[in-house]
């Protein structure tokens, strides 16, 4: 057995490869979706409850941090939804190799930014 093993993994200099990145991603993403439901929620029920409410939420959603933090769970969404598509195929055995699976780490990764961009733009 190697003695010279560290005692521990300095983690600042571990060089991660582009499909776990898009793990890491994923998982934050879906965390994120998670944590902003709630709040998503409530927007759903001030929407609906009144004609007074609803114009209360849409003057609270015109400032421009409330639009950057719903093109960010726009992101977020978009993100999981793709990287979900990449994680069914690959339960599925496709794309298991490793250059396909750093090409389609590529592809999420470009469909979800190209998508939030696309549909951001719309909806700004």
């Amino acid at each position: 057995m190697n003695k010279q093993r560290p005692k521990h993994l300095a983690l600042h200099l571990i060089k991660l490869p582009l499909p776990g990145f898009v793990s890491i991603l994923h998982r934050i993403s879906g965390l994120l979706l998670f944590l902003a439901l709630p709040l998503l929620l409530l927007m759903l029920q001030y929407s609906l409850l009144s004609i007074e409410t609803y114009t209360r939420l849409m003057d609270m959603l015109a400032h421009p941090l409330a639009k950057l933090m719903l093109l960010g769970l726009l992101w977020a969404l978009l993100h999981h939804f793709c990287a979900g598509l990449r994680y069914l195929a690959i339960d599925l055995g496709y794309g298991v190799q490793l250059a396909q699976a750093r090409a389609s780490s590529k592809v999420v990764l470009a469909a979800s930014l190209l998508l939030t961009v696309l549909l951001g733009a719309k909806l700004w």
